[in-house]
């Protein structure tokens, strides 16, 4: 029997075994998560790699058949990123919830550092998704680092088919390496106005380039900094800070207005690795940043600064209302770099409480998730484990087994959506090195999918290598 086949029933193995647990009576209280559904990525989206490996790569959440249901992209690029190369996609493969084949775009590629750039959205507001992505020109050859070889493309969510394409040369001429550079995502946003989201952003090392539905460049911005632990955010956040309608582009370092100005920029502390724009102090939107645990105005004031005492290194960043018991919203902050220490901090600065979290390979891909619904405290997945914002364990996802991998990629990743229209979150687990995609849900959930309806926590889901 084939290694496919073997890692195909090993998943339905330990799908029944999870099942019959369930229904055993492993499941303790209502709130606790049971599987709802484990899709199989399709065998012919899947590769060998290092040490006899199975995989399909990264994966992106989102309709793309238009039967109102969630459907999975999973992709690869050519080049490992953290070897000295770009993010070039050079395979994307298309499949529903009962692990059907959709379609099919390319071949090979290796697995990809996260986030990269591919992304789920309705960018031309037809009712229809698109994936909007970089994709690898193999016509052209050039050194890993450069993006001479790369295509801007817009792809019909129901084919795979290219839609439109650009390669402008303020995009080409971006070359660069090392930490600041290998992080590269798309970032849906609303720098016009318009009555959905229908631009985007990314980040290239030093660069940020915006472009809307056509693929037409809106503005790009350079800032001076490059040097490892001082330089911006490796993947910016947007949001509309100032309540105009249109998006900014926070990047720790720099906020930038919906048309590319500088609102303010400046070297905050070091470590700025996660950023946020979010409710704060009476509902007003701010910007965060990990590094030294930053809040800042739109104007570029201080509203509040933990310190390097505090936060000698800002790894991981979250905001949601984990705790009732203390006025809200809260950030959660991963304050020692990658290790499972993180503290809840309330909207004065104060330090409500230090707990650690479970390990986790890479000790990143924290998550806010709303289990119980928007009106009840969030709580924070972590490396295959729920936490109460109090810092006790809620609940260990069942029937997960050991990631594979290396430390730097082999953990479980946590996309949070509702699936089953209760306005309580599901979330979708997968570890990119492995060969399927978990969804969980409460006991007391219902167990029908109903309509999928794509948001920012979907489409610009926060995810970290």
């Amino acid at each position: 029997m084939n290694h496919f086949k073997v890692s195909r029933l090993n998943y339905i193995l330990t799908g029944l075994a999870m099942i019959s647990a369930i229904g055993c009576g492993a499941v303790k209280s209502k709130d606790d998560p049971v599987l709802l559904r484990k899709v199989t990525i399709p065998e012919k989206f899947l590769i060998e790699g290092p040490e006899e490996i199975v995989f399909g790569g990264d994966i992106r959440v989102g309709d793309l058949s238009g039967n109102g249901l969630i459907d999975f992209l999973v992709y690869r690029s050519m080049d490992d990123a953290h070897d000295g190369g770009g993010m070039k996609p050079c395979f994307l493969g298309a499949f529903d919830i009962e692990g059907n084949v959709l379609w099919q775009q390319g071949k090979g590629g290796d697995q990809p550092s996260r986030p990269g750039p591919v992304v789920i959205h309705d960018i031309d507001g037809d009712g229809e998704s698109e994936v909007i992505c970089f994709f690898l020109n193999s016509e052209i050859e050039c050194p890993p680092n450069s993006m001479r070889n790369v295509l801007l493309q817009i792809r019909d969510g129901k084919t795979g088919e290219v839609k439109k394409e650009s390669a402008p040369e303020v995009l080409l001429a971006c070359k660069g390496e090392g930490a600041n550079w290998v992080h590269q995502r798309l970032l849906v946003c609303n720098l016009r106005g318009m009555d959905s989201p229908r631009d985007f952003v990314v980040k290239l090392g030093q660069t940020v380039l915006a472009f809307d539905q056509n693929l037409e460049v809106l503005w790009s911005y350079s800032n001076p900094w490059d040097e490892y632990t001082k330089c911006p955010a490796y993947i910016p956040s947007v949001g509309d800070i100032d309540g105009d309608g249109k998006d900014e582009v926070n990047g720790g370092y720099f906020l930038l207005d919906d048309d590319g100005s500088i609102l303010w920029e400046e070297q905050f502390g070091r470590n700025m690795d996660s950023v946020a724009i979010a409710p704060w102090d009476g509902g007003q939107m701010r910007a965060f940043g990990s590094g030294f645990g930053h809040v800042l105005d739109e104007m570029g004031n201080v509203i509040l600064e933990l310190g390097e005492e505090l936060v000698p290194h800002g790894q991981e960043l979250r905001v949601a209302d984990f705790d009732h018991s203390v006025p809200g919203p809260e950030m959660m902050i991963r304050y020692e770099g990658h290790n499972p220490p993180v503290m809840l901090v309330g909207v004065s600065g104060e330090v409500i409480r230090r707990f650690e979290l479970n390990d986790s390979p890479n000790h990143t891909g924290m998550e806010a998730v709303y289990w119980h619904g928007s009106r009840k405290p969030a709580l924070l997945y972590n490396g295959g484990m729920l936490w109460n914002g109090d810092g006790t364990k809620f609940a260990v996802l069942p029937g997960l087994p050991e990631p594979q991998g290396s430390a730097r990629r082999g953990w479980y990743h946590c996309v949070p959506v509702d699936l089953c229209g209760d306005e309580s979150e599901e979330i979708i687990i997968y570890n990119p090195w492995d060969s399927f995609v978990a969804i969980y849900c409460s006991a007391n959930h219902a167990t029908e999918f109903k309509t999928y309806k794509s948001g920012i926590r979907q489409y610009n889901v926060r995810l970290m290598d």
